[in-house]
């Protein structure tokens, strides 16, 4: 196809709607899974709700549920491959002389400003960790490959990037700002979001700095 009739195609469904109605279509489609997923959840259990039941109450095929998340755990956590991408990028444009601690604390909040979950859905998911083995590992998981991709960027950012102990030093600084991240979530969540979540993140920082 050329680019003139690409460029065609595109003209035609913004004029007529049709890209715009199939994306609606679909995050509808993925609301409604998700609502009847923490119904079940929060109603009879993680562990004990299948990705069967789940289909079927939300009126969708399991391949669709499928298409849509890649496991039962992504309903909860979200797609954290997608997450982490976001969080790569909202590091890495951060100033280049920012200090790695203040360029990972306001990543961190753009991240939170992007996620589609209200303060409700995170109180779910925060119970829901408590309560289930999957999740945590789940998370643990995550925070790993997230560590993967936020590395490269604080190596840069500390001084003799080129010393393999630089390396050493990102890792670690970098496991530790998202360790205290999830800690100051979990303090938020127990409390029933009457902590302040930015507060707590500065507090678990503060303590690992002051050692």
């Amino acid at each position: 196809m050329t680019r003139d009739a690409q460029q065609e195609q595109r003209d035609i469904k913004e004029r007529t709607g049709v890209g715009s109605v199939w994306e609606r279509s679909r995050m509808l489609a993925k609301q409604e899974i998700l609502e009847t997923a923490f119904r079940l959840f929060t109603g009879q259990g993680f562990e004990e709700t299948t990705i069967a039941q789940i289909a079927r109450e939300a009126g969708v095929s399991q391949r669709t549920l499928f298409r849509y998340f890649g496991t039962k755990e992504d309903l909860v956590l979200g797609d954290h491959a997608e997450y982490g991408r976001l969080l790569q990028a909202a590091l890495e444009s951060r100033p280049a002389d920012e200090r790695p601690w203040t360029a990972l604390r306001a990543a961190f909040a753009s991240l939170a400003e992007s996620l589609p979950y209200s303060p409700e859905d995170i109180l779910k998911i925060t119970s829901l960790l408590d309560t289930s083995p999957s999740l945590r590992a789940r998370q643990l998981e995550r925070r790993q490959q997230w560590t993967d991709l936020l590395v490269p960027d604080i190596t840069r950012r500390l001084d003799a990037p080129s010393d393999p102990m630089t390396q050493v030093r990102a890792q670690a600084l970098v496991t530790c700002a998202l360790a205290c991240s999830e800690i100051a979530v979990d303090a938020w969540g127990r409390s029933n979001g009457t902590v302040d979540l930015e507060r707590a993140y500065d507090a678990a920082v503060a303590a690992v700095r002051a050692e």
